[in-house]
């Protein structure tokens, strides 16, 4: 049943549908994603720098690994999917302490951080098979840190072709797999 005021069109195998205020029919079909608002609003973003100022990547510490999507922790580092990934399989490396820049890591927690990046590596390209990475980490915020308080170091599984015209043209990422079952995939390979 079309809303009040709604008319249909017909234009070859495309069905176009008129909706009142929202403009005249095109060509394009929308892909709504109403869950990527609460990252477009800011939605759990700390309040301030400290540790105690709603830091995501400290609470995340404190939940059961499913829940808080972790798929490996060590002594000094964790592996958590992103709740916004780029591609499936997205990784972020995070230091256990709450630190904003690489070079207040120690070389404990520095050498971690490089084995789980390269742990990681391995274990996306053996579930998933993906053929490169794009890895890295953006200090501040003037550097496009989402969460500027607490480093992390992204891991994004890529393959050719990856970037089509979803992304590229339609500003949307299809993603074939839910996060819990990513997390789930990825855990189970993890070594140890």
């Amino acid at each position: 049943m079309m809303p009040s005021g709604a008319e249909q069109h017909d234009r070859g195998d495309v069905e176009l549908v008129r909706q009142d205020g929202v403009g005249d029919p095109d060509g394009f079909r929308r892909l709504w994603m109403p869950h990527r608002m609460a990252y477009i609003k800011g939605e759990n973003k700390p309040a301030g720098h400290g540790q105690d100022d709603g830091c995501p990547f400290c609470r995340i510490q404190t939940l059961p690994d499913a829940e808080g999507l972790i798929v490996a922790r060590g002594s000094l580092v964790y592996v958590v999917l992103n709740l916004y990934p780029y591609n499936s399989g997205h990784l972020m490396i995070c230091p256990n302490r709450h630190v904003a820049d690489y070079t207040d890591l120690d070389e404990q927690e520095t050498a971690e951080l490089a084995g789980f990046t390269k742990t990681s590596m391995t274990v996306l390209r053996s579930v998933s098979g993906a053929q490169g990475f794009n890895i890295g980490m953006n200090m501040g915020g003037a550097a496009g840190a989402g969460i500027a308080a607490h480093l992390h170091q992204h891991v994004v599984p890529r393959w050719g072709g990856d970037s089509n015209f979803m992304p590229v043209i339609g500003q949307t990422k299809v993603l074939p797999q839910l996060l819990a079952d990513t997390r789930d995939m990825l855990a189970k390979s993890w070594p140890g």
